[in-house]
C-alpha cells in the first residue's frame, strides 16, 4: 500500500506547482520578445514597495500580492502571429476560461478572457490577446508589432489592474478589463 502512495503521489507531483503554460513555446523562438515576472520577483516588488508611502505605490502592492506569474510575448512575425493565434484558440477550447470583453479597432483586435475566483470581480487568470497591429503606427524601437499575448496568473482584483499597468509597463489595454464590461 505504501508503494502505491508513493508511485501515485510522484506521478501526482508535476501537477503542483512545476506545470507549464501552453504559451511557454513561444518564450525561446527568435523573433518573440517575452518578459516572464515569477512569483519570486513579484514578492520582492511587492517588499520593496511596502517601504514607500505613495498611494499608487500601495495600490501595486495590494494588488501583486495576489499574482503568482505574468507572461508577455510580444511579435512581429506574421507566422508566429499565427501560431499565437491558434494556441491561444487551443487553449480556450480546453480551459474554463470565458470571453470577458472584446475591442475592435480599425484592423487591431483586443479580447479579453478570465477564470472567475472565489470573489466577485476576482479571477485566477486573465489572459489578453492582441492582434492585428502590424498596421498601426505604433513604432517600438523601429520594431512594428503584430500580435501581443499576456497572461497573468493569480488572485487578481480587476478593479486594481491599473496599478499593476502603470508601474510594469503592461498595455494600457488591460485597464479595460477591470470595468466588467462584456
Amino acid at each position: 500500500m505504501k508503494k502505491i502512495t508513493l508511485v501515485l503521489a510522484l506521478a501526482l507531483l508535476p501537477l503542483t506547482g512545476f506545470s507549464q503554460s501552453i504559451f511557454d513555446k513561444f518564450e525561446d523562438m527568435d523573433n518573440v520578445g517575452s518578459v516572464i515576472v515569477n512569483k519570486g520577483m513579484i514578492d520582492l516588488l511587492t517588499s520593496i514597495g511596502n517601504l514607500e508611502d505613495d498611494k499608487e505605490t500601495k495600490e501595486f502592492v495590494q494588488m501583486a500580492k495576489g499574482i503568482h506569474g505574468i507572461k508577455v510575448f510580444i511579435t512581429e512575425d506574421k507566422a508566429i502571429a499565427e501560431d499565437m493565434s491558434a494556441t491561444v484558440r487551443k487553449y480556450l477550447r480546453s480551459s474554463s476560461l470565458e470571453e470577458l470583453m472584446r475591442v475592435k479597432d480599425q484592423d487591431v483586435n483586443v479580447k479579453f478572457y478570465i477564470k472567475n475566483g472565489k470573489r466577485k470581480d476576482h479571477v485566477t487568470e486573465l489572459l489578453m490577446f492582441v492582434s492585428g497591429m502590424k498596421k498601426m503606427d505604433i513604432d517600438v524601437d523601429g520594431r512594428k508589432f503584430e500580435t501581443v499575448l499576456v497572461s497573468m496568473t493569480g488572485d487578481i482584483d480587476l478593479n486594481q489592474i491599473g496599478a499593476l499597468t502603470k508601474k510594469m509597463d503592461l498595455p494600457d489595454d488591460l485597464n479595460k478589463a477591470g470595468k466588467r464590461n462584456k
